[in-house]
């Protein structure tokens, strides 16, 4: 499949903003996690629609992939700020996710 290697970090990305969105309610302290959060569900519903697009061959997909590696990098950041596990996780897939977005741009 063309651009298997992006739709496959995207589905990842999607799987790990999920998690930690999910995992994030159950903190303690979940008003320090609103942000996260709702990064984790953007992030997820972007790199979805992006992931549906290109495996659909869809030719015009640049600026949703553009959209999309700004809005993983925002997340891979916000989830960066924290200590939790599944934070650290999803900030890895958010930053690999960017990355195949990059390679697909260039």
């Amino acid at each position: 499949m063309k651009n298997s290697n992006l739709i496959e970090a995207l589905n990842n990305c999607v799987a790990h903003c999920n998690y930690c969105a999910d995992a994030c309610l159950d903190s303690d302290d979940i008003k320090m996690m609103v942000d996260c959060i709702r990064t984790d569900r953007a992030c997820a519903e972007v790199c979805s629609a992006t992931a549906k697009l290109l495996a659909a061959n869809y030719s015009d997909a640049k600026e949703i992939v553009e959209y999309c590696h700004k809005t993983c990098k925002k997340c891979a950041d916000e989830c960066a700020k924290h200590d939790a596990q599944h934070c650290k996780d999803c900030a890895d897939a958010c930053k690999k996710c960017a990355d195949a977005c990059e390679a697909y741009l260039s």
